[in-house]
């Protein structure tokens, strides 16, 4: 603890007087954020999505004070109680975000979704076909490592095959051009500040098709409907995207198959059925 204390003083520039499991302060007063634990790039990507998020410049997002190779710093925010209008400004400033854009899918880095990779680097057209990067970079990678976890059942080989022939036809009137994800947008991935507003934290940056973003709010529970209705006001989504929500659920529920084990394959086969 005494070598990692060091090196966020040195970060920061600043002594600490403590240091927490998740709240660090400096000696002039200041508190911060501190996740750390392990060795890994997965701090340095978390900063990295954090800053790309920022630049969209429409909701809140973590500031970033240090990041090493084993920890990252963040601001510390203030919890609060929500605003009445929480959830209808919320979906407001994430359609907006959603119009910040790229001219390429993917991300400059591969980064995480959980903890098992997110492979951002797109091959050949997948730079510029959502299609095909959606479907390799992120559905067939998990699915190949499924394979390699002894996940890869009869209905999920069948499941898969299937789509690759038809997910063309599923996406085809929906494309849009690449934009800025959090990717990984659930309920434990923002938080209420003090003046009663979302923040956005944890995320897995890349760019992307916004429906991908929208579904995960619904898996484990799903936001409030007025999330919904704001993002909708602003930002309309395009005819049947409640056909292809299941198609940007399955890249998660795969994931938490390959992290968390078989109580997600179930999930993950019904959702191949929805599609011819």
């Amino acid at each position: 603890m005494q070598h990692l204390k060091n090196r966020i003083e040195t970060a920061l520039q600043e002594e600490l007087v403590s240091v927490g499991s998740q709240l660090v302060r400096t000696a002039s007063g200041k508190e911060y954020f501190l996740k750390s634990g392990r060795e890994s790039d997965i701090y340095r990507c978390e900063a990295n999505g954090l800053t790309e998020l920022a630049l969209a410049k429409s909701i809140r997002v973590a500031k970033v004070a240090a990041v090493g190779d084993d920890f990252i710093v963040t601001e510390y925010i203030r919890r609060g109680a929500a605003s009445d209008d929480f959830f209808v400004r919320f979906g407001h400033e994430l359609a907006r975000m959603h119009r910040f854009q790229s001219e390429t899918f993917g991300f400059y880095e591969n980064n995480y979704i959980g903890d098992n990779e997110q492979i951002n680097i797109p091959a050949g057209k997948e730079s510029n076909d959502w299609t095909d990067f959606y479907f390799n970079k992120r559905l067939m990678f998990q699915y190949r490592l499924a394979e390699r976890n002894g996940y890869a059942t009869h209905s999920l080989q069948n499941g898969m095959k299937r789509l690759e022939t038809s997910i063309s036809s599923i996406l085809g009137d929906s494309l849009e051009p690449p934009c800025l994800l959090h990717g990984d947008l659930w309920a434990g991935n923002f938080v209420c500040d003090e003046n009663g507003r979302a923040v956005l934290i944890d995320p897995a940056v890349y760019y992307g098709h916004r429906e991908a973003d929208l579904a995960m709010t619904k898996l484990f529970g799903g936001f409030s409907p007025a999330f919904y209705d704001g993002y909708q006001q602003e930002y309309p989504l395009k005819p049947g995207w409640e056909y292809r929500e299941g198609l940007y659920k399955l890249y998660h529920v795969l994931n938490h198959l390959n992290l968390f084990g078989r109580s997600y394959l179930h999930e993950a086969e019904s959702l191949l059925r929805k599609y011819p």
